[in-house]
């Protein structure tokens, strides 16, 4: 892990696993809020990229523990996960580390149970969208 960004493999494409995560998303609770596609918005700019994509998910209820403790994590959340592809073809998914993330606002023990609960979902959607043990 570098500078609190978790990388994970997929066992299966870039476009595949962005639609495997957004379903996954929903399926725990979750509200997924935005999908950016950075590969479609740099092609309109006549660049290339290889399939980049960022989702954005979350759940009031568990965001607002945090922010209610920090209002300034409010710039780390919703959540969000990029899927890309690399110059093999291989896709890949990174998310901010949630524990990194709650250390650098000092929020760490006053929301532990939260952040139990959030790493256990977060767990289970990259799971799902990839295909391999993650966290």
């Amino acid at each position: 892990m570098v500078n609190g960004v978790a990388k994970h493999r997929s066992h299966h494409p870039a476009k595949e696993t962005a639609d495997r995560l957004a379903a996954s998303v929903s399926q725990h609770g979750q509200t997924l809020l935005a999908r950016i596609d950075h590969s479609a918005a740099a092609k309109k700019a006549g660049l290339e990229l290889r399939p980049t994509e960022v989702l954005f998910f979350g759940n009031p209820n568990v965001g607002t523990l945090l922010m209610q403790q920090s209002q300034e994590i409010g710039l780390e959340l919703p959540l969000r996960v990029l899927v890309w592809e690399d110059e093999q073809g291989v896709a890949w998914v990174a998310h901010l580390d949630l524990d990194w993330l709650v250390s650098q606002y000092g929020i760490a023990s006053a929301v532990q149970p939260t952040l139990d609960k959030m790493s256990a979902m977060l767990k289970a959607v990259l799971e799902e969208a990839t295909g391999e043990q993650c966290l």
